[in-house]
């Protein structure tokens, strides 16, 4: 394998958690007494950081700081709220990554998520200890500005010719391009393969089984 780390958007790539993202940015708006959207126009948004997400569906609350805070915070109150079920990675997800790391790869993520929305997802699925890095939106620029992974890139010592992005949007897709880094679309997130195939990813996959047989192959 030409490649010495790969690096995997979070949600709706890893972690099944696109219906979650959606039912909670619309109890979020519905209580910030914002305009209705439909699912799919929220789905597109999915992979952008969270106030980059919320101006992009609510453009009227650009330069609002209170409001696009307080969305924010009625957010994460509906996704990450402990009344909640945890969610689960995709079937395959532990194969993958356990072959990945006995393969002696570098693994690592870079997510719309908050570094605190990370970090709670890594210690209810316990696998934070498979990756050697990972960068959030809150923390760096969000997809699809590239930093994310020009960061990993230094903080790996691995070049961007020698890394792998895996994602399910074009904000992922698109963030490689921008980076110098081949990439694989993934289809059972938030974004459809037609859309992904206009970003140029290497390769296309369905599903977690699928990478695995590509990248091990």
């Amino acid at each position: 394998m030409k490649y010495q780390a790969i690096i995997f958007d979070w949600d709706g790539t890893l972690v099944d958690s696109t219906g979650r993202i959606v039912e909670s940015m619309q109890l979020a708006s519905r209580e910030a007494q914002l305009s209705a959207l439909s699912d799919f126009e929220i789905k597109q948004i999915i992979g952008l950081g969270l106030p980059e997400a919320i101006c992009q569906l609510w453009p009227e609350l650009k330069g609002s700081d209170l409001q696009v805070n307080n969305m924010r915070a009625l957010y994460n109150k509906y996704f990450m709220g402990e009344a909640r079920p945890a969610v689960k990675f995709f079937e395959h997800a532990d194969v993958l990554l356990d072959n990945l790391s006995k393969a002696s790869l570098d693994l690592a993520v870079a997510t719309g998520k908050s570094r605190a929305g990370l970090d709670k997802a890594f210690r209810e699925l316990k696998t934070g200890h498979l990756f050697a890095d990972s960068r959030c939106a809150d923390e760096t620029k969000s997809k699809p500005h590239p930093l994310m992974l020009e960061e990993l890139s230094g903080a790996l010592g691995v070049e961007p010719d020698a890394m792998l992005m895996v994602g399910d949007t074009t904000f992922d897709l698109d963030m490689a391009k921008a980076a110098g880094v081949d990439s694989i679309g993934i289809t059972h997130g938030a974004h459809a393969q037609d859309k992904l195939e206009n970003s140029g990813p290497i390769h296309m996959v369905h599903d977690l089984k699928e990478l695995n047989e590509w990248l091990l192959s």
